[in-house]
Protein backbone atom coordinates (compact mmCIF):
# COMPACT_ATOMS: atom_id res chain seq x y z
CA UNK A 1 0.00 0.00 0.00
CA UNK A 2 1.42 3.41 -0.94
CA UNK A 3 1.46 6.27 1.54
CA UNK A 4 -1.17 8.09 -0.50
CA UNK A 5 -3.71 5.28 0.01
CA UNK A 6 -4.68 6.58 3.46
CA UNK A 7 -3.47 10.21 3.28
CA UNK A 8 -6.01 12.98 3.79
CA UNK A 9 -5.57 16.70 3.21
CA UNK A 10 -7.91 19.12 4.99
CA UNK A 11 -8.30 22.64 3.59
CA UNK A 12 -9.83 25.01 6.15
CA UNK A 13 -11.54 28.24 5.14
CA UNK A 14 -13.28 30.88 7.23
CA UNK A 15 -13.32 31.52 10.95
CA UNK A 16 -11.78 30.01 14.08
CA UNK A 17 -14.85 27.81 14.55
CA UNK A 18 -13.99 26.10 11.27
CA UNK A 19 -10.42 25.66 12.49
CA UNK A 20 -11.73 23.75 15.51
CA UNK A 21 -14.03 21.67 13.28
CA UNK A 22 -11.10 20.73 11.06
CA UNK A 23 -8.98 19.72 14.05
CA UNK A 24 -11.83 17.50 15.26
CA UNK A 25 -12.22 15.98 11.79
CA UNK A 26 -8.46 15.34 11.66
CA UNK A 27 -8.50 13.67 15.05
CA UNK A 28 -11.41 11.40 14.13
CA UNK A 29 -9.69 10.37 10.90
CA UNK A 30 -6.35 9.76 12.63
CA UNK A 31 -8.10 7.48 15.12
CA UNK A 32 -9.63 5.55 12.20
CA UNK A 33 -6.22 4.89 10.66
CA UNK A 34 -6.04 7.68 8.11
CA UNK A 35 -2.98 9.94 7.91
CA UNK A 36 -3.91 13.60 7.88
CA UNK A 37 -1.09 15.43 6.10
CA UNK A 38 -1.39 18.96 4.74
CA UNK A 39 1.82 18.53 2.75
CA UNK A 40 1.16 15.15 1.14
CA UNK A 41 1.80 15.26 -2.63
CA UNK A 42 -0.89 12.66 -3.33
CA UNK A 43 -3.87 11.92 -1.12
CA UNK A 44 -6.68 9.44 -0.95
CA UNK A 45 -9.10 12.15 0.14
CA UNK A 46 -9.21 15.96 0.15
CA UNK A 47 -11.66 17.64 2.53
CA UNK A 48 -12.64 21.27 1.88
CA UNK A 49 -14.09 22.77 5.07
CA UNK A 50 -15.98 25.69 3.56
CA UNK A 51 -17.17 29.08 4.78
CA UNK A 52 -20.52 30.50 3.72
CA UNK A 53 -20.80 33.71 5.75
CA UNK A 54 -20.37 36.38 3.05
CA UNK A 55 -20.31 36.49 -0.74
CA UNK A 56 -16.51 36.82 -0.72
CA UNK A 57 -16.09 33.72 1.45
CA UNK A 58 -18.53 31.84 -0.79
CA UNK A 59 -16.37 32.66 -3.83
CA UNK A 60 -13.20 31.61 -2.01
CA UNK A 61 -14.77 28.28 -1.04
CA UNK A 62 -16.02 27.58 -4.58
CA UNK A 63 -12.54 28.32 -5.95
CA UNK A 64 -10.99 25.87 -3.45
CA UNK A 65 -13.51 23.15 -4.44
CA UNK A 66 -12.75 23.62 -8.13
CA UNK A 67 -9.01 23.41 -7.42
CA UNK A 68 -9.48 20.14 -5.53
CA UNK A 69 -11.59 18.70 -8.34
CA UNK A 70 -8.82 19.60 -10.81
CA UNK A 71 -6.34 17.76 -8.58
CA UNK A 72 -8.67 14.76 -8.63
CA UNK A 73 -8.72 14.73 -12.44
CA UNK A 74 -4.91 14.86 -12.43
CA UNK A 75 -4.76 11.83 -10.14
CA UNK A 76 -3.40 13.80 -7.17
CA UNK A 77 -6.36 12.96 -4.92
CA UNK A 78 -8.80 10.08 -4.97
CA UNK A 79 -11.93 11.65 -3.49
CA UNK A 80 -13.09 15.20 -2.73
CA UNK A 81 -15.43 15.91 0.18
CA UNK A 82 -16.97 19.36 0.55
CA UNK A 83 -17.92 20.01 4.16
CA UNK A 84 -19.18 22.76 6.40
CA UNK A 85 -21.09 26.00 6.12
CA UNK A 86 -21.36 26.58 2.38
CA UNK A 87 -22.49 23.01 1.76
CA UNK A 88 -25.16 23.46 4.43
CA UNK A 89 -26.20 26.89 3.15
CA UNK A 90 -26.45 26.12 -0.57
CA UNK A 91 -27.09 22.37 -0.64
CA UNK A 92 -27.94 21.16 -4.18
CA UNK A 93 -27.08 24.59 -5.62
CA UNK A 94 -23.44 24.12 -4.59
CA UNK A 95 -23.30 20.86 -6.56
CA UNK A 96 -24.12 22.96 -9.65
CA UNK A 97 -21.83 25.89 -8.83
CA UNK A 98 -18.86 23.66 -7.98
CA UNK A 99 -19.51 20.21 -9.48
CA UNK A 100 -17.27 17.18 -9.42
CA UNK A 101 -16.82 16.57 -5.69
CA UNK A 102 -17.75 13.13 -4.37
CA UNK A 103 -19.73 14.30 -1.35
CA UNK A 104 -21.25 17.51 -0.01
CA UNK A 105 -21.67 17.33 3.77
CA UNK A 106 -23.22 19.96 6.03
CA UNK A 107 -22.20 21.20 9.47
CA UNK A 108 -22.03 19.45 12.82
CA UNK A 109 -20.83 16.05 11.61
CA UNK A 110 -17.23 16.05 12.81
CA UNK A 111 -17.76 13.07 15.11
CA UNK A 112 -18.82 10.76 12.27
CA UNK A 113 -16.27 11.82 9.67
CA UNK A 114 -14.49 8.46 9.50
CA UNK A 115 -17.83 6.91 8.53
CA UNK A 116 -18.36 9.64 5.93
CA UNK A 117 -14.95 9.03 4.34
CA UNK A 118 -15.51 5.26 4.19
CA UNK A 119 -18.90 5.76 2.55
CA UNK A 120 -17.42 8.11 -0.03
CA UNK A 121 -14.58 5.74 -0.84
CA UNK A 122 -17.03 2.88 -1.35
CA UNK A 123 -19.40 4.85 -3.59
CA UNK A 124 -19.15 6.01 -7.19
CA UNK A 125 -22.04 8.46 -6.92
CA UNK A 126 -21.82 12.07 -5.76
CA UNK A 127 -23.81 12.39 -2.52
CA UNK A 128 -25.45 15.23 -0.58
CA UNK A 129 -26.00 15.20 3.21
CA UNK A 130 -27.27 18.54 4.48
CA UNK A 131 -29.98 17.51 6.92
CA UNK A 132 -30.89 20.09 9.60
CA UNK A 133 -27.86 20.67 11.84
CA UNK A 134 -27.50 18.37 14.81
CA UNK A 135 -24.07 18.89 16.25
CA UNK A 136 -22.28 15.70 17.19
CA UNK A 137 -19.45 16.74 19.50
CA UNK A 138 -16.33 14.73 18.70
CA UNK A 139 -14.58 12.86 21.51
CA UNK A 140 -12.19 15.26 23.22
CA UNK A 141 -8.93 13.25 23.06
CA UNK A 142 -9.24 12.80 19.31
CA UNK A 143 -8.84 16.50 18.50
CA UNK A 144 -5.63 16.87 16.47
CA UNK A 145 -4.12 20.30 17.10
CA UNK A 146 -2.76 22.05 14.02
CA UNK A 147 -1.94 25.51 15.34
CA UNK A 148 0.51 26.83 17.86
CA UNK A 149 0.42 24.53 20.89
CA UNK A 150 0.38 27.33 23.46
CA UNK A 151 -2.88 28.89 22.18
CA UNK A 152 -6.12 27.14 21.30
CA UNK A 153 -9.73 27.86 20.51
CA UNK A 154 -12.32 26.07 22.60
CA UNK A 155 -15.80 25.97 21.08
CA UNK A 156 -18.46 26.07 23.80
CA UNK A 157 -21.57 26.12 21.63
CA UNK A 158 -22.84 26.05 18.07
CA UNK A 159 -25.60 27.80 16.20
CA UNK A 160 -27.49 30.98 17.06
CA UNK A 161 -31.00 31.90 18.20
CA UNK A 162 -30.76 35.58 17.22
CA UNK A 163 -32.35 36.73 14.00
CA UNK A 164 -30.23 39.64 12.86
CA UNK A 165 -31.62 40.74 9.52
CA UNK A 166 -28.21 40.80 7.79
CA UNK A 167 -26.89 37.43 8.96
CA UNK A 168 -26.97 34.04 7.27
CA UNK A 169 -25.49 32.00 10.13
CA UNK A 170 -28.70 30.69 11.80
CA UNK A 171 -29.91 29.41 8.43
CA UNK A 172 -27.03 26.95 8.14
CA UNK A 173 -25.57 26.60 11.64
CA UNK A 174 -28.94 26.01 13.22
CA UNK A 175 -30.29 26.91 16.64
CA UNK A 176 -28.03 27.55 19.60
CA UNK A 177 -26.68 24.32 21.08
CA UNK A 178 -24.34 24.33 24.07
CA UNK A 179 -21.59 21.84 24.71
CA UNK A 180 -22.17 20.27 28.17
CA UNK A 181 -20.05 21.95 30.82
CA UNK A 182 -18.32 18.71 31.82
CA UNK A 183 -17.28 18.23 28.21
CA UNK A 184 -15.92 21.80 27.99
CA UNK A 185 -13.92 21.17 31.15
CA UNK A 186 -12.61 17.87 29.82
CA UNK A 187 -11.44 19.66 26.69
CA UNK A 188 -9.80 22.44 28.71
CA UNK A 189 -7.83 19.89 30.78
CA UNK A 190 -6.89 18.06 27.57
CA UNK A 191 -5.61 21.27 25.98
CA UNK A 192 -3.65 22.14 29.13
CA UNK A 193 -2.03 18.70 29.04
CA UNK A 194 -0.94 19.47 25.46
CA UNK A 195 0.89 22.62 26.58
CA UNK A 196 -1.86 25.17 25.92
CA UNK A 197 -1.51 28.35 27.98
CA UNK A 198 -4.23 30.44 26.36
CA UNK A 199 -7.73 29.23 25.60
CA UNK A 200 -10.08 31.35 23.53
CA UNK A 201 -13.72 30.50 24.15
CA UNK A 202 -15.66 30.80 20.90
CA UNK A 203 -19.30 30.63 19.83
CA UNK A 204 -21.70 32.73 17.82
CA UNK A 205 -22.83 34.06 21.22
CA UNK A 206 -20.78 32.91 24.22
CA UNK A 207 -23.06 34.82 26.58
CA UNK A 208 -25.95 32.45 25.78
CA UNK A 209 -23.85 29.48 26.87
CA UNK A 210 -25.71 26.83 28.82
CA UNK A 211 -29.23 28.22 28.65
CA UNK A 212 -30.55 25.42 26.43
CA UNK A 213 -29.12 22.76 28.76
CA UNK A 214 -29.49 24.26 32.23
CA UNK A 215 -32.23 26.92 31.81
CA UNK A 216 -29.86 29.62 33.00
CA UNK A 217 -26.99 31.56 31.47
CA UNK A 218 -24.00 29.53 32.63
CA UNK A 219 -21.00 31.54 31.42
CA UNK A 220 -20.07 32.83 34.91
CA UNK A 221 -20.11 29.28 36.31
CA UNK A 222 -18.00 28.04 33.40
CA UNK A 223 -15.44 30.82 33.83
CA UNK A 224 -15.03 30.05 37.53
CA UNK A 225 -14.37 26.38 36.78
CA UNK A 226 -11.95 27.14 33.93
CA UNK A 227 -10.10 29.54 36.20
CA UNK A 228 -9.04 26.51 38.29
CA UNK A 229 -7.47 24.52 35.41
CA UNK A 230 -3.74 24.03 36.05
CA UNK A 231 -1.54 25.08 33.15
CA UNK A 232 -3.99 27.55 31.63
CA UNK A 233 -2.77 31.13 32.07
CA UNK A 234 -5.18 33.15 29.93
CA UNK A 235 -8.90 32.66 29.24
CA UNK A 236 -10.28 34.91 26.49
CA UNK A 237 -13.97 35.21 25.56
CA UNK A 238 -15.15 35.58 21.94
CA UNK A 239 -17.91 36.93 21.41
CA UNK A 240 -20.33 38.85 23.66
CA UNK A 241 -23.92 39.71 22.73
CA UNK A 242 -24.55 43.31 23.88
CA UNK A 243 -27.51 42.93 26.23
CA UNK A 244 -26.06 39.77 27.79
CA UNK A 245 -22.87 41.37 29.04
CA UNK A 246 -24.52 41.39 32.46
CA UNK A 247 -23.30 42.64 35.82
CA UNK A 248 -22.72 39.02 36.86
CA UNK A 249 -20.53 38.32 33.81
CA UNK A 250 -18.51 41.51 34.40
CA UNK A 251 -18.05 40.73 38.10
CA UNK A 252 -16.99 37.17 37.34
CA UNK A 253 -14.43 38.31 34.78
CA UNK A 254 -13.01 40.82 37.24
CA UNK A 255 -12.73 38.21 40.01
CA UNK A 256 -11.13 35.39 37.96
CA UNK A 257 -7.38 36.00 37.68
CA UNK A 258 -6.96 33.96 34.48
CA UNK A 259 -9.85 35.56 32.60
CA UNK A 260 -8.21 38.36 30.64
CA UNK A 261 -9.90 41.78 30.70
CA UNK A 262 -10.83 41.73 27.03
CA UNK A 263 -14.32 42.29 25.62
CA UNK A 264 -15.08 41.48 21.98
CA UNK A 265 -18.65 42.65 21.58
CA UNK A 266 -19.85 43.07 17.97
CA UNK A 267 -22.26 46.02 18.15
CA UNK A 268 -22.83 46.37 14.36
CA UNK A 269 -24.09 49.95 14.79
CA UNK A 270 -25.03 52.49 17.45
CA UNK A 271 -28.00 54.43 16.06
CA UNK A 272 -31.28 53.06 17.51
CA UNK A 273 -33.13 53.12 14.18
CA UNK A 274 -30.40 51.21 12.33
CA UNK A 275 -30.20 48.71 15.17
CA UNK A 276 -33.97 48.24 15.01
CA UNK A 277 -33.75 47.48 11.29
CA UNK A 278 -30.95 45.04 12.06
CA UNK A 279 -33.01 43.43 14.88
CA UNK A 280 -30.17 44.19 17.29
CA UNK A 281 -30.63 45.30 20.91
CA UNK A 282 -30.22 48.63 22.66
CA UNK A 283 -28.56 51.81 21.35
CA UNK A 284 -25.38 53.84 21.68
CA UNK A 285 -26.31 55.41 25.02
CA UNK A 286 -26.87 52.05 26.67
CA UNK A 287 -23.67 50.70 25.14
CA UNK A 288 -21.70 53.60 26.66
CA UNK A 289 -23.24 52.94 30.06
CA UNK A 290 -22.32 49.26 29.81
CA UNK A 291 -18.73 50.12 28.82
CA UNK A 292 -18.48 52.35 31.88
CA UNK A 293 -19.48 49.40 34.09
CA UNK A 294 -16.81 47.28 32.42
CA UNK A 295 -14.14 49.92 32.98
CA UNK A 296 -15.19 50.50 36.58
CA UNK A 297 -14.70 46.78 37.28
CA UNK A 298 -11.63 46.29 35.02
CA UNK A 299 -9.89 49.66 34.44
CA UNK A 300 -7.44 48.31 31.83
CA UNK A 301 -10.03 46.26 29.96
CA UNK A 302 -9.53 46.21 26.19
CA UNK A 303 -12.80 46.66 24.33
CA UNK A 304 -13.16 45.56 20.72
CA UNK A 305 -16.16 45.75 18.41
CA UNK A 306 -17.18 45.53 14.76
CA UNK A 307 -19.57 47.74 12.81
CA UNK A 308 -21.44 47.42 9.53
CA UNK A 309 -21.44 50.57 7.39
CA UNK A 310 -23.96 51.18 4.65
CA UNK A 311 -26.76 49.02 6.05
CA UNK A 312 -29.96 49.54 4.02
CA UNK A 313 -31.53 52.87 4.84
CA UNK A 314 -28.47 54.23 6.69
CA UNK A 315 -28.69 58.02 6.35
CA UNK A 316 -25.87 60.55 6.65
CA UNK A 317 -27.25 61.51 10.07
CA UNK A 318 -27.32 57.90 11.27
CA UNK A 319 -23.74 57.39 10.11
CA UNK A 320 -22.66 60.59 11.86
CA UNK A 321 -24.31 59.27 15.03
CA UNK A 322 -22.11 56.19 14.71
CA UNK A 323 -18.97 58.32 14.33
CA UNK A 324 -19.96 60.39 17.40
CA UNK A 325 -20.49 57.17 19.33
CA UNK A 326 -17.01 55.91 18.39
CA UNK A 327 -15.48 59.19 19.64
CA UNK A 328 -17.35 58.86 22.93
CA UNK A 329 -16.70 55.15 23.43
CA UNK A 330 -12.90 55.31 22.95
CA UNK A 331 -12.60 51.59 22.21
CA UNK A 332 -9.23 49.90 21.88
CA UNK A 333 -10.01 48.03 18.66
CA UNK A 334 -12.63 48.52 15.99
CA UNK A 335 -13.21 46.54 12.83
CA UNK A 336 -15.74 47.35 10.13
CA UNK A 337 -17.51 45.64 7.26
CA UNK A 338 -19.05 47.22 4.20
CA UNK A 339 -22.61 45.86 4.20
CA UNK A 340 -22.85 42.73 2.06
CA UNK A 341 -26.26 41.99 0.55
CA UNK A 342 -26.72 38.28 1.26
CA UNK A 343 -29.51 36.31 -0.47
CA UNK A 344 -31.95 34.76 1.97
CA UNK A 345 -31.61 37.46 4.61
CA UNK A 346 -34.38 39.98 5.37
CA UNK A 347 -32.06 42.92 4.68
CA UNK A 348 -31.56 41.67 1.11
CA UNK A 349 -35.10 42.83 0.31
CA UNK A 350 -35.00 46.10 2.28
CA UNK A 351 -35.51 49.42 0.59
CA UNK A 352 -32.79 52.06 0.68
CA UNK A 353 -29.84 49.95 -0.44
CA UNK A 354 -26.78 52.21 -0.10
CA UNK A 355 -24.54 52.67 -3.18
CA UNK A 356 -21.20 50.91 -2.92
CA UNK A 357 -19.24 54.14 -3.34
CA UNK A 358 -21.05 55.66 -0.36
CA UNK A 359 -20.45 52.52 1.72
CA UNK A 360 -16.76 52.56 0.89
CA UNK A 361 -16.41 56.26 1.76
CA UNK A 362 -18.10 55.68 5.09
CA UNK A 363 -15.86 52.69 5.79
CA UNK A 364 -12.74 54.75 5.12
CA UNK A 365 -13.99 57.62 7.27
CA UNK A 366 -14.79 55.32 10.18
CA UNK A 367 -11.48 53.49 10.07
CA UNK A 368 -9.49 56.73 9.85
CA UNK A 369 -11.29 58.05 12.93
CA UNK A 370 -10.65 54.85 14.88
CA UNK A 371 -7.00 54.75 13.84
CA UNK A 372 -6.34 57.91 15.83
CA UNK A 373 -8.21 56.55 18.84
CA UNK A 374 -6.28 53.26 18.69
CA UNK A 375 -3.00 55.16 18.64
CA UNK A 376 -4.01 57.16 21.71
CA UNK A 377 -5.05 53.98 23.55
CA UNK A 378 -1.71 52.35 22.65
CA UNK A 379 0.31 55.40 23.70
CA UNK A 380 -1.22 55.14 27.17
CA UNK A 381 0.81 51.95 27.63
CA UNK A 382 4.21 53.60 27.05
CA UNK A 383 6.27 53.25 30.24
CA UNK A 384 4.09 50.43 31.57
CA UNK A 385 4.67 46.68 31.59
CA UNK A 386 2.62 44.05 29.79
CA UNK A 387 2.76 40.27 30.01
CA UNK A 388 3.36 39.03 26.46
CA UNK A 389 2.90 35.54 25.00
CA UNK A 390 5.89 35.07 22.66
CA UNK A 391 4.85 33.60 19.30
CA UNK A 392 7.49 34.51 16.69
CA UNK A 393 10.99 35.87 16.03
CA UNK A 394 12.00 38.41 13.42
CA UNK A 395 15.22 40.41 12.85
CA UNK A 396 16.35 40.33 16.47
CA UNK A 397 12.87 40.86 17.91
CA UNK A 398 10.53 38.54 19.75
CA UNK A 399 6.91 39.04 18.68
CA UNK A 400 3.87 38.21 20.75
CA UNK A 401 0.48 39.26 22.06
CA UNK A 402 -0.68 40.80 25.30
CA UNK A 403 -4.05 40.31 26.99
CA UNK A 404 -5.27 43.13 24.72
CA UNK A 405 -4.64 41.14 21.55
CA UNK A 406 -6.78 38.24 20.36
CA UNK A 407 -5.09 35.83 17.91
CA UNK A 408 -5.06 36.87 14.25
CA UNK A 409 -7.25 39.97 14.59
CA UNK A 410 -5.52 42.45 16.90
CA UNK A 411 -2.10 44.05 17.23
CA UNK A 412 1.29 42.67 18.26
CA UNK A 413 3.94 43.47 20.84
CA UNK A 414 7.59 43.53 19.70
CA UNK A 415 10.27 42.91 22.34
CA UNK A 416 13.99 43.38 21.79
CA UNK A 417 15.90 40.09 21.93
CA UNK A 418 15.06 36.44 21.42
CA UNK A 419 12.88 34.63 23.94
CA UNK A 420 11.41 31.09 23.88
CA UNK A 421 8.23 30.61 21.90
CA UNK A 422 5.13 29.93 23.95
CA UNK A 423 6.45 31.67 27.08
CA UNK A 424 4.94 34.64 28.86
CA UNK A 425 7.43 37.49 29.31
CA UNK A 426 7.05 40.89 30.93
CA UNK A 427 7.73 43.68 28.41
CA UNK A 428 8.19 47.34 29.31
CA UNK A 429 6.64 49.38 26.51
CA UNK A 430 8.88 52.06 24.96
CA UNK A 431 7.01 53.14 21.82
CA UNK A 432 3.54 52.78 20.36
CA UNK A 433 2.13 52.73 16.84
CA UNK A 434 -1.48 52.65 15.66
CA UNK A 435 -1.83 48.90 16.20
CA UNK A 436 1.45 47.56 17.65
CA UNK A 437 3.63 48.18 20.67
CA UNK A 438 7.44 47.94 21.04
CA UNK A 439 9.47 47.46 24.18
CA UNK A 440 12.10 45.59 26.16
Amino acid sequence: MSQSDNAVRIVTLGCAKNEVDSEEIAGVLNEAGYRVDANARKTAVTVINTCGFLEASKEESIAAIKEAVKAKHKGLTGRVIVAGCLAQRLGPELMKLAPGADSYVGVGQMGRFAEIVKEVQASRESTLDVSPPHHRWADVPTRARSGRPWSAYLKVSEGCDHRCTFCTIPSFRGAHQSKPIERVMEEAHFLASQGTKEINLIAQDVTQYGYDLYKEFTLPKLLKQLNEVDGIEWIRILYFYPNRLTDEVIETMASCAKVVPYIDIPLQHAHPDVLRRMKRPWDGERYLARFQKVRDAMPDCAIRTTFIVGFPGETDAEFQYLLDFIKAAQMDRVGAFVYSREPGTPSFEMEGQVPFRTKRMRYDQLMKLQQGISLTKNQAWVGRELSVLIEDHRDGWSIGRSFRDAPEIDGLVFAEGSFPLGELRSVRIKTAEHYDLMGV
